[in-house]
């Protein structure tokens, strides 16, 4: 027990710090990651048949909309979570730029209740902070943890993260209910996760 209180404790001070690094960073610089990460070939192959989660960003959280932009441009299908319940996976919704979308938990925009729900082959994924094994901290819900769990139970996905490099730490301590991520996507490059 002793063990899980001392890694909760550590994944509370690194979401203060991670937080604080990431709204340091002035709009211009975030606005210009965003759109470097849209404007990078996205590093795995992604068919008009592939259904693509991105999210709404929240805060000083990196913007996902230009690259789900430039996916969409491609063909493909988006999708956007909406949370069903403390302690249950998201479900992801089928979602289309135009679409109106409603408010959700915490105030953040997801397609309305009677959008189609669609398994995802390709998941991005908000986080606070991220090592290069693809550990992530997230905001301490669980709610991806559990999202990525359930898919992977169903179908390959492949977990991306998107990110700013400053978000980079070490090390993530980690528990037996945390979800891989097998990609990062920062402005700086393309870490993948895979091969470590």
């Amino acid at each position: 027990m002793a063990q899980s209180i001392s890694i909760a404790d550590a994944k509370a001070e690194l979401r203060r710090q991670a937080r604080a690094r990431r709204d340091a960073l002035p709009a211009s610089v975030r606005s210009a990651a965003a759109h470097a990460i849209a404007e990078r070939p996205f590093p795995i192959t992604v068919g008009p048949q592939a259904i693509v989660s991105g999210f709404m960003p929240l805060g000083s959280e990196i913007n996902p909309i230009p690259l789900m932009r430039e996916l969409a441009s491609r063909g493909v299908q988006l999708a956007l979570p909406a949370v069903a319940g403390r302690g249950k996976p998201l479900a992801m919704r089928a979602f289309a730029f135009g679409q109106t979308l409603v408010a959700g938990v915490w105030g953040i925009r997801e397609p309305a209740p009677d959008a189609p729900e669609v398994l995802p082959d390709i998941l991005i994924v908000p986080l606070l902070a991220f090592d290069r094994s693809g550990q992530r901290i997230g905001y301490g819900a669980g709610y991806y943890d559990l999202t990525i769990a359930a898919l992977r139970a169903r179908k390959t996905i492949t977990a991306c993260g998107l990110a700013f490099a400053t978000q980079e730490i070490p090390s993530v301590p980690t528990t037996q209910r945390d979800a891989r991520l097998d990609l990062v996507l920062t402005e700086r490059e393309v870490i993948d996760c895979r091969t470590v």
